[in-house]
C-alpha cells in the first residue's frame, strides 16, 4: 500500500486530466478545487512542467480571461492554439472564443 502523499503537482495533473478534449478551464479555478486560494501560479509551474508528460493536456488550462498565457511553454508559440484547434476549440489573437461555453469547471463536474 502506497502511503505517499500526492505532491501538488501530482494533484493538479490528475484535475488537468479530467478536462474533457474541446473544453478549457483555468489556472485559478484549478487552485481553488484543490484549496489554495492564491494557488494559480504554482497551477502555472505545473503545467511549465507538464508538457513533456503525454498524458496531462496541458493545453486545456489558461488563464481566467481565456487568453493562452502559457503558450511559450510548449514545442513552438504556436503549439497550444494548434493543439485546441484540433479539439474544435476556436482561438483568435490567443484568445479562446467562446469561452463561457467551453469553460470546464472541477467543482460541478468532479464535486467535492
Amino acid at each position: 500500500m502506497n502511503t505517499e502523499k500526492p505532491n501538488y503537482f501530482d494533484l493538479v495533473y490528475q484535475v488537468v486530466k479530467e478536462i474533457p478534449s474541446g473544453r478549457v478551464c483555468s489556472y485559478g479555478t484549478i487552485a481553488n478545487y484543490l484549496g489554495l486560494k492564491s494557488g494559480a501560479r504554482m497551477v502555472g509551474y505545473a503545467m511549465n512542467a507538464a508538457h513533456t508528460l503525454p498524458d496531462v493536456p496541458a493545453h486545456r488550462v489558461v488563464n481566467r480571461q481565456g487568453l493562452l498565457t502559457g503558450k511559450n511553454h510548449f514545442e513552438t508559440p504556436t503549439k497550444m492554439q494548434e493543439l485546441l484547434e484540433a479539439e474544435g476549440v476556436k482561438v483568435v489573437k490567443d484568445k479562446v472564443q467562446d469561452f463561457e461555453n467551453l469553460f470546464w469547471d472541477p467543482e460541478k463536474e468532479l464535486g467535492f
